[in-house]
């Protein structure tokens, strides 16, 4: 994958996760985007409370749908 498309597509993932950023915020987490390889695998790190909470998998599956429906290039999230 040439680096302007790597560079399109993690661009769109960021969008797809500004719009549930506010809602991770507001207990105090947050979601940032790590890697982006070249399986189509995005490598996250959840961080603030979304680290220990334990709706923890239940908000993956949020970023998950959110981005995926986005970017559907992106084969899968992986929380790191």
């Amino acid at each position: 994958m040439e680096a302007a498309e790597k560079n399109a597509l993690i661009h769109r993932a960021e969008r797809a996760l500004d719009s549930i950023r506010p809602f991770l915020a507001a207990d105090s987490g947050d979601v940032a985007i790590v890697d982006l390889t070249d399986d189509m695998d995005l490598h996250i790190m959840m961080s603030g409370s979304c680290e220990t909470c334990g709706m923890k998998d239940s908000t993956l599956k949020g970023v998950e749908g959110t981005v995926l429906s986005a970017v559907p290039e992106i084969k899968r999230i992986i929380a790191l």
